[in-house]
């Protein structure tokens, strides 16, 4: 088979490879068959739990549940041993993303320790999982010991349900190391979107009903909600792959008395959404915090605070205004931790490399501090407005059959999309380069 090498390869090449090649086909049975196990081992029941009772406490949940459900994959709502899913690894990868931007200890091993120091954060994020695991267990499990069946006692529902949820807590994370290590994709990225991927067919079941069932207004809203996702997603597509290309140039070098090597000139990538859906998952997380709280603790102003910044309250604006300003903070918060001026502009200072028209040091930190703010400020008032429309499209229409699946959603689908697709790519453009090695 003839391929173009300047090009990306074709679906028939991506698929020839699949079927030809072992490794690769290794690699994909790999992280379908692991994936596989995380889908069973949500319909894995815990025991103990009246489950009538509680699915009665899940369909009055709101909005809170059914976030942290489309996270899990409906493992929330089943009862499954896996109810917690990756949700851990989440929360302690953005603890550890934080404290190495703040303690000088981890952000020397990002920075200075290559490969070992890599491994040393990411073991302490496994630690960090499995406390944050236990912290989450025990306190689902004191909000599930109402729903005990009669004759266990409350000590032992409480142990046995929070060492059933780290275990299967604990397990998901190990197969996404897997899948990352052995597979195709990140795993952890992979685990999300599956769960996320998992609750469109009960969305677009409930939503053929309505416009079945329904008057010409649902049918209307419903074609109205489905233009906005679409559009949407083509949004999402376009700023994450978006970027701000700053020309550079490399210094001449002169060998011997009269060859001079050509000025060698590339580009340095600036992205404009450089945080991903990060921002959003922060800024939701935060949001979801006095709610939380409240319903624990049951203090009066801890609930009337959550009150206000209820989605689905009478009046939305307290929410949406705060929800847009907690991703817009979170962004340029991100941002700072992907790329940082100052050391792009020692680098490129030590490696002989300057912008074209901008001096080495200090000028080119601060010239790329200003294209960073102004990209960010456009990527963050994308990020809050894709968090903030379809739900204010789907208050207005009325539709409530895609609750939970919004705009955090949407950003995961595409973006692992993307990124497990150009890793293929890759790989397959990999094994070209092999082929003419081996010829």
């Amino acid at each position: 088979m003839f391929v173009n090498k300047s090009r990306n390869p074709s679906a028939s090449e991506i698929l020839s490879q699949l079927f030809l090649n072992k490794e690769l086909r290794s690699r994909v049975l790999t992280t379908l068959g692991l994936l596989l196990l995380v889908r069973l081992g949500i319909y894995i029941p815990m025991p103990g739990i009246d489950r009538v009772a509680f699915k009665s406490f899940i369909d009055q949940g709101g909005q809170l549940i059914g976030f942290l459900d489309i996270f899990t994959g409906g493992g929330i709502s089943t009862l499954g041993i896996f109810a917690l899913g990756i949700l851990p690894f989440i929360n302690a990868s953005i603890i550890i993303q934080l404290l190495t931007a703040s303690l000088p200890v981890l952000e020397d091993l990002q920075k200075n320790e290559g490969e070992a120091g890599r491994r040393k954060i990411a073991q302490i994020t496994r630690y960090v999982s499995l406390g944050w695991g236990f912290l989450q267990s025990i306190i689902f499990s004191l909000i599930l010991k109402q729903y005990a069946i009669q004759g266990i006692s409350e000590t032992t529902f409480v142990l046995q349900t929070s060492i059933a949820l780290v275990t299967g807590s604990m397990l998901v994370m190990w197969f996404s190391e897997i899948i990352t290590e052995k597979g195709i994709g990140q795993g952890a990225s992979l685990v999300i979107f599956l769960n996320i991927v998992s609750t469109l067919p009960k969305a677009l079941s409930s939503t053929i009903e309505k416009a079945q069932t329904g008057d010409r207004g649902d049918v209307l809203g419903i074609a109205v909600l489905l233009g906005v996702f679409l559009l949407t997603i083509v949004g999402i597509i376009f700023v994450q792959e978006g970027a701000r290309r700053i020309p550079i140039v490399s210094a001449k070098r002169q060998i011997g008395t009269s060859t001079l090597l050509p000025t060698r000139q590339s580009y340095l990538p600036l992205k404009l959404n450089a945080g991903g859906v990060m921002p959003i998952i922060f800024a939701s997380a935060l949001i979801f915090l006095p709610i939380t709280i409240a319903n624990v603790t049951g203090n009066p102003v801890l609930i009337k605070l959550a009150s206000s910044l209820n989605p689905g309250s009478s009046n939305p604006w307290p929410y949406a205004l705060t929800f847009f300003s907690l991703i817009l903070g979170f962004s340029y918060f991100y941002a700072s931790l992907t790329i940082n001026p100052v050391d792009v502009a020692s680098n490129l200072k030590k490696g002989g490399v300057a912008i074209p028209g901008v001096r080495p040091g200090t000028n080119t930190a601060n010239y790329l501090s200003g294209i960073q703010n102004r990209l960010t400020l456009l990527g963050g008032l994308f990020l809050g407005s894709v968090a903030i429309i379809p739900a204010a499209v789907e208050r207005a229409t009325n539709v409530q059959t895609f609750q939970g699946l919004g705009a955090t959603s949407l950003l995961i689908l595409v973006g692992v999309a993307i990124d497990t697709a150009k890793q293929i790519q890759t790989y397959v453009i990999s094994q070209r380069y092999e082929g003419l090695i081996n010829n």
